[in-house]
């Protein structure tokens, strides 16, 4: 048996979960979310808990077992915290300012570079170096976040780029001098 699969789900009590066959929708206070689960998994909501079972143990069953819990509880998590990835710039010039909802980039290249947020996604803008994207979707925003970092990813000799807060990026030594 699936180790995360098995496990139940707790609800909050501000969560609604609604099971219509093979739909799942989860409502919260910061918005709902919609998933539609593969057919050999079921899922119930018993005594506050979701759970999630599967009739065999076929390789697509096993496959789809853990998968299936944890983007329920990945929906959950969303509509009650939401989530949020943070990005910096780093690079002489390069800098980060908000126009309305989107964002606008200076990255080094001849024109700014402007970003509008999709349905769903808001943009911080912290300082002239710092955005945090922000949403109840996870893959949304993790997609949101790394199409930004795409603009301009850090490069090894200086460092310059958009990489994510924390991220560690590998030096290279470059040309040696006389």
């Amino acid at each position: 048996m699936s180790r995360i699969g098995r496990l139940p789900i707790a609800v909050p009590a501000n969560v609604t979960v609604t099971i219509e066959g093979q739909d799942v929708t989860v409502k919260g206070p910061k918005g709902e979310l919609a998933l539609t689960v593969k057919s050999p998994i079921e899922v119930k909501l018993e005594d506050g808990q979701v759970l999630v079972t599967r009739p065999d143990d076929e390789r697509e069953s096993r496959s789809l077992h853990g998968l299936t819990r944890t983007l329920i509880a990945n929906q959950i998590i969303g509509v009650t915290d939401g989530y949020s990835k943070s990005l910096e710039v780093v690079g002489t010039g390069y800098r980060v300012a908000a126009k309305g909802s989107s964002v606008e980039f200076a990255l080094g290249y001849s024109h700014p570079i402007t970003v509008d947020p999709p349905a769903g996604i808001t943009f911080e803008v912290e300082g002239n170096n710092k955005l945090h994207v922000r949403g109840i979707d996870k893959q949304a925003v993790g997609e949101v976040a790394a199409n930004i970092r795409k603009l301009r990813k850090p490069e090894p000799y200086k460092g310059k780029g958009v990489r994510y807060s924390g991220e560690v990026v590998r030096r290279k030594a470059g040309k040696a001098g006389k």
